[in-house]
């Protein structure tokens, strides 16, 4: 049950806000009972991996809006519309602060949190200068939050990374290098990023990819895929789940419903793409079905338009985040849209 420890009341004080409203998928947040328990949130994992096995939590569903946590309930019943409409939004810190390149944690900090108590801050490279200054960040800013926040960043391994390449953690090749190294290598690199990001006070990455790389012309995705197969993807991302739980962090699924087969990229502009849904739940739902059957606390949106389906973007699109990912594929947890900063 670790990372149900980790990621604390986040799926269930999101089900309560939004009670599966596929307008409401553009969010994620951090919430625990008190400040004493989100100790757990940057607890250390052991320096080696336990065995798969062994980490494979017992089948446990988030609490639903009528069987929440009586603590749950009355944390809501205290905060305002603004604090609940702040903790649905996963903020970078330089948003809230107006600070450039915030690289510690102080009174600007402080001021910042209380006039927008956001349920997360998504660290990137700026951010990131040694081990101790990272651990000292996120500890005074943990400290100044009355709900405790998620600490989150992309950390995939690979040319996606933002610790590996700043403070020296254990560097992570892509994971489409080691596509047919099997299940293990995909559990054993999950788990070794995420006791890294854990032991610096991290308690979510916004990984694993789920996408799989099916067309070569595809750039944004490419070697960022755990496979170019959608059955070998299914199997290895569904293990990467595992690994980071066992490491320590929550985990976000992502680009639902498939990024792989496009040729767009959507941080420079609109995506579309044209697969039937059929086409789509026999290939591209492969690894997004097995990342959840593992558990996965989070699904990250794309800025996806499948036309098939619907005209709508994705993270607006009711058929898309309620028909398809909360009814057909059972996702209870908390959804979540890619950055919105991006141009698509």
């Amino acid at each position: 049950m670790q990372k149900r420890v980790l990621i604390g009341l986040t799926g269930a004080l999101i089900l309560l806000l939004t009670a599966c409203s596929a307008k409401d998928g553009g969010t994620s947040m951090d919430a625990e009972s008190n400040r004493d328990r989100s100790a757990s949130l940057s607890t250390e994992a052991s320096t080696s991996p336990p065995t798969r096995e062994a980490s494979i939590n017992p089948a446990s569903s988030e609490p639903s809006p009528d069987s929440a946590d009586p603590t749950l309930q009355s944390i809501l019943s205290q905060m305002t519309l603004h604090e609940k409409v702040c903790q649905m939004l996963v903020v970078t810190p330089e948003s809230i602060t107006g600070v450039e390149a915030v690289t510690a944690a102080g009174g600007t900090t402080k001021k910042a949190l209380q006039a927008m108590p956001v349920g997360g801050i998504l660290y990137s490279k700026p951010n990131l200068r040694s081990k101790d200054q990272v651990k000292t960040m996120l500890q005074n800013t943990q400290s100044y939050s009355a709900i405790p926040l998620m600490f989150t960043c992309d950390e995939e391994g690979g040319r996606v990374n933002r610790l590996m390449s700043t403070v020296n953690t254990t560097m992570i090749g892509p994971m489409l290098d080691y596509k047919d190294q099997g299940a293990e290598t995909a559990y054993k690199n999950a788990f070794t990023i995420a006791s890294d990001m854990s032991a610096l006070g991290f308690n979510a990455d916004m990984a694993p990819v789920a996408d799989v790389w099916s067309n070569p012309e595809n750039t944004v995705i490419g070697d960022r895929a755990y496979s170019d197969d959608f059955q070998q993807a299914a199997v290895l991302v569904a293990s990467a789940v595992e690994g980071f739980h066992a490491g320590g962090v929550a985990t976000a699924l992502k680009h639902f419903p498939g990024h792989g087969d496009t040729s767009e990229d959507s941080h420079y502009g609109a995506v579309f793409i044209t697969k039937t849904l059929e086409e789509i739940r026999e290939k591209e739902l492969l690894p997004f079905r097995a990342g959840i059957q593992a558990d996965s606390d989070m699904v990250m949106i794309g800025h996806l338009i499948l036309s098939d389906i619907d005209d709508q973007p994705a993270p607006f699109s009711h058929k898309i985040v309620t028909e398809l990912l909360r009814q057909e594929l059972g996702f209870d947890g908390v959804i979540i849209t890619d950055g919105l900063q991006m141009k698509a």
